[in-house]
C-alpha cells in the first residue's frame, strides 16, 4: 500500500468522540452497532470481553457472512489500538460454528471421562495422573495447546463450585457443576494438581513428595507469591518424577498427550514401591568398634613405605638422564642423513 493510498484511508476514517477512536469507514456501520450495544446494555465495547461480543451476536442473529463482517469490524477496531481482537476466541467460535460446538461438546465429554479414570495416588502414576487430568480438562473446555501452555498458576482458581480459567487473551472460560448432582470433577480434579504444586512449595523435591502420594495428607495452602503466581500451571514430568517449576510444558507434547489419552494409547505409569518413611529417614550408621593397635599399625605401615619407596627419586633421575642421552643420539642420527 502507497502512502497516498494510507493517506486516503486515514482522511476516511471517523472519530468515535465518545470513545475517542478512530473508525476505518468501512467499519464504521458494524461498530457504531456494536457500540450502541455496549452502552445500552452496560459493556465497554473496548476491550471488548469475548463474553461481551458472543452475547452481542446471540441478540444480533444474523446471517454467517453478516456476523462475520461484523467480527472483522470489531477485531479491527481493537487490533488497531492496541488491544487483542476478542473474536479470535474458543467462546465466539463456537457461537458461530454450531456444528463445530456440537462435535467439541462431544469431544469434551470423552476427556472428561478419561481423566476421572486416571489415577491420582501413587509413584509416580498419581503425578503424572494428576496432571494429565487437569491437561484433558482444560483441552475438554476447547482450549488450543498453545492456550494451555500459556497458563500460570494465578490464571486459574475456583469460584463458588465453579473452574474458571483465564487466558493470555483475556477470555474467561468457566466450568460449571452438574446441574443435577452439583458436583464439579474439574474443580476437584484442579484440586488434586494445585495440591501437588503447594506440596512442592513446602518441600521441593520428590523425596517427602513419593510418600505424599502413596498416603496423602492434608495440604493447607495459602495464597500465591508473585514468583508462583508466574511459574506455569503445567510443566514436564522427567521419569524420575522431577518438575521443573519454571518450565513449561509444548504445545507439541500437550498435542501427543491429548491425542495418547483419547486413543487409548496414553503410556501406563507403573506403581513403584516406597519405602517406609522410617527406613528412609533413619540414617545411623553401625557402630565401629577400632582395634586399640590400628593407630600404630598406620603409623608404622607409613614409616616401612617411606624407607622401600627412598630410593625412587635415584631411579628415577636416572631413568630421565637415559632418555635425553638417547633422544640425542637420534637427533644426531638424522641430521648425519
Amino acid at each position: 500500500m502507497t502512502r497516498t493510498e494510507r493517506e486516503d484511508i486515514r482522511r476516511n476514517d471517523v472519530h468515535d468522540g465518545d470513545l475517542g477512536l478512530r473508525i476505518p469507514a468501512r467499519y464504521r456501520h458494524d461498530w457504531a452497532l456494536f457500540a450502541d450495544w455496549c452502552a445500552a446494555a452496560d459493556h465497554r465495547p473496548i476491550p471488548a470481553a469475548p463474553e461481551t461480543l458472543a452475547l452481542f451476536l446471540h441478540e444480533h442473529p444474523a446471517a454467517p457472512a453478516t456476523q462475520r463482517r461484523r467480527l472483522s469490524a470489531i477485531n479491527a477496531v481493537h487490533t488497531g489500538h492496541g488491544y487483542p481482537p476478542p473474536g479470535r476466541t474458543e467462546t465466539v467460535r463456537r457461537h458461530l460454528d454450531t456444528t463445530r460446538a456440537s462435535r467439541l461438546d462431544r469431544l469434551g465429554r470423552l476427556l472428561l471421562h478419561r481423566a476421572a479414570e486416571l489415577p491420582s495416588t501413587g509413584w509416580p502414576s498419581g503425578l503424572f495422573g494428576r496432571r494429565d487430568a487437569l491437561l484433558l480438562v482444560l483441552a475438554a473446555a476447547g482450549m488450543s495447546f498453545t492456550d494451555i501452555v500459556r497458563l500460570r498458576r494465578r490464571d486459574v482458581r475456583v469460584e463458588g463450585n465453579a473452574l474458571v480459567v483465564t487466558t493470555s487473551a483475556g477470555e474467561r472460560i468457566r466450568l460449571p457443576p452438574d446441574l443435577e448432582t452439583g458436583d464439579n470433577p474439574a474443580a476437584a480434579i484442579y484440586h488434586r494438581w494445585a495440591e501437588i504444586q503447594a506440596f512442592l512449595d513446602l518441600y521441593p523435591g520428590t523425596h517427602l513428595l513419593r510418600h505424599h502420594l502413596t498416603n496423602p495428607i492434608e495440604i493447607i495452602t495459602d495464597a500465591l507469591d508473585a514468583e508462583q503466581a508466574r511459574q506455569p500451571l503445567l510443566c514436564p514430568i522427567d521419569r524420575w518424577g522431577h518438575l521443573p517449576h519454571a518450565q513449561s510444558m509444548t504445545p507439541q507434547s500437550i498435542s501427543t498427550l491429548v491425542r495418547a489419552h483419547l486413543s487409548g494409547r496414553a503410556p501406563v505409569r507403573r506403581v513403584l514401591p516406597v519405602p517406609p518413611r522410617d527406613d528412609v529417614d533413619a540414617r545411623a550408621e553401625p557402630d565401629i568398634i577400632l582395634d586399640p593397635d590400628y593407630y600404630d599399625r598406620g603409623a608404622n605401615a607409613r614409616r616401612r613405605d617411606h624407607e622401600a619407596l627412598e630410593g625412587l627419586a635415584d631411579a628415577f633421575d636416572e631413568i630421565e638422564a637415559r632418555t635425553e642421552a638417547l633422544l640425542e643420539d637420534l637427533m644426531g642420527v638424522l641430521e648425519g642423513q
